[in-house]
């Protein structure tokens, strides 16, 4: 099971983009990376086409996974994940913090 989902809030916790709270847009499981809106930005020269005027683009670039955490639905802070198997055989994540599933 992943610790964090597409559509998560997430805080930036190391690197340029340090405090900031966006939101997963993708996750790259097979290598660990995250794709977080409006983070990690880096500028793209593109070559114009019939349907785009081309120039500079600028366009979010992964970022490894364990520089972020979870911001807690029920919390809001910041917090490690962790993964209970319950009775009925299902796993589910809940907040280190405050023991609450997410």
């Amino acid at each position: 099971m992943k610790r964090i989902k597409k559509k998560d809030k997430v805080m930036v916790m190391s690197g340029k983009y340090k405090g900031k709270i966006s939101e997963v847009v993708r996750v790259f499981s097979a290598t660990g990376k995250l794709l977080v809106a409006k983070v990690n930005l880096v500028k793209k020269h593109a070559r114009p086409t019939q349907h785009s005027p081309g120039g500079i683009q600028e366009k979010e670039s992964p970022i490894s996974a364990s520089s972020v955490k979870l911001i807690c639905p029920h919390c809001n802070k910041p917090a490690r994940v962790g993964i209970k198997i319950l009775d009925e055989g299902g796993k589910v994540r809940f907040c280190k913090l405050c023991k609450e599933i997410i």
